[in-house]
């Protein structure tokens, strides 16, 4: 049985650092152009190589998304992207489009493809034909169940390996194909610029009524009819690797540097405990608690278990749960004194109950009994965002460490 590969989102170069650090096997980022998420910062081509150069040092991966669906004036640039790609060691190119596909072809041998959600490979035929023309790696869409993955596992050659995602958020139509943003707003979701109008408010409007607004009631604010809950599937380990995937994809490029640390280190606790003793596994409590600790909607296996059944929705609200965060991040620490340097995130105060959340450490607890700024002085409260402090720290840590906070 072979350990599946955990994917991580880098949606800039702190965040890919902190996927590395906290026990990503590989990273998926996008450049500034063709890729399918312009909300997140992406990366310019001199942060690109330094992502890659970062990663392939520590043995991680680096995949670049190059999934839009394009249009005529897309594709002249595109040669000498692909090019660079190959120049700064990129493992291997995202894409969802055929002609993009040969391009690469074409342009980048050298590269490895995998096939994105965004082509929407729902059933093991398409897969195929995707291996057939030389892809190294299909994503199925999010809506397979374990069942039809494991069909999709059996009909494709060996060398051709499976992507699903395990974690994050879902999406109202197949894979990404909603029209909703580009009607409402303009907003292209198939080239990165979903308004996730899935999330909005709706009321009806009768057509021989226009401008009378009835409610759709699920409570008296309303309803969030195309809401959907976010994918948690870290209590299924075993049935995942039993389905024959082989990478673990986390969604999130949007998401900050804390959310993909703490859900990377909890599914790699996971998959490691798993790898180490199958027949004796369950999932550790810390794992389950990590990834509540995030800002998240409420949890759903989506469709690995069979088609759904109404839960997978959220009618009432599109906010987040969101009850811990980033206060600080270690800077340095000293040995001798127990002294930590942190860059400040969030405010936090003197006599706050603080966490600490490393790469390889169980979770701890402290209180936080002093500050000084970096001039030294005694203060009871940190304000200012990236503000350098010294706190004493009641254990060793390590650069990159997380130091969180309930409730802010």
């Amino acid at each position: 049985m072979k350990k599946p590969e955990l994917l991580a989102p880098a949606g800039n170069l702190e965040k890919l650092k902190m996927a590395c650090l906290y026990g990503a096997d590989a990273v998926y980022l996008g450049g500034e152009r063709f890729g399918l998420r312009t909300a997140s910062d992406n990366f310019t081509q001199d942060e690109m190589a330094e992502g890659v150069a970062f990663a392939h040092a520590r043995g991680v991966l680096v995949y670049v998304t190059v999934n839009i669906i394009p249009h005529n004036d897309d594709l002249p640039a595109l040669p000498a992207f692909l090019q660079a790609l190959v120049a700064m060691g990129v493992d291997a190119v995202i894409v969802a489009d055929l002609g993009v596909f040969m391009m690469v072809k074409e342009f980048a041998p050298q590269l490895d493809i995998h096939i994105s959600t965004q082509a929407n490979n729902t059933n093991w035929r398409s897969a195929c034909a995707w291996a057939s023309l030389g892809a190294k790696r299909v994503v199925v869409a999010r809506e397979l169940s374990l069942t039809e993955i494991a069909l999709t596992r059996e009909k494709l050659p060996e060398q051709v390996e499976i992507e699903a995602f395990v974690h994050g958020a879902m999406c109202i139509s197949y894979s990404g194909r909603c029209l909703l943003s580009n009607y409402m707003t303009g907003r292209d979701a198939n080239k990165g610029e979903c308004a996730h109008p899935c999330r909005w408010k709706y009321y009806l409007m009768e057509e021989k009524r226009p401008g009378e607004y009835m409610p759709v009631y699920e409570d008296e604010r309303g309803t969030f009819i195309y809401n959907a809950k976010d994918l948690c599937m870290i209590e299924h380990i075993p049935a995942l690797i039993q389905a024959g995937i082989t990478s673990f994809k986390i969604e999130g490029r949007v998401k900050s540097a804390y959310y993909v640390a703490t859900v990377v280190r909890a599914y790699r606790k996971a998959i490691d405990a798993y790898m180490a003793n199958p027949k004796q596994y369950t999932v550790d409590r810390e794992c389950l608690e990590e990834v509540q600790k995030v800002s998240h909607r409420a949890y759903t296996t989506g469709f690995y278990f069979g088609k759904p059944t109404g839960n997978e929705q959220i009618y009432t609200t599109s906010s987040y749960i969101r009850e811990y965060d980033i206060i600080g991040l270690i800077l340095d620490y000293d040995a001798t004194t127990g002294i930590a340097t942190v860059e400040q995130r969030n405010r936090f105060f003197v006599g706050d109950t603080i966490e600490i959340l490393s790469p390889d450490q169980p979770v701890a607890q402290m209180v936080v009994t002093s500050m000084q700024n970096a001039e030294g002085e005694s203060i009871t409260v940190a304000p200012h965002p990236q503000m350098t402090l010294k706190i004493p720290m009641d254990m060793a840590v390590t650069r990159d460490t997380i130091l969180r906070k309930q409730g802010l």
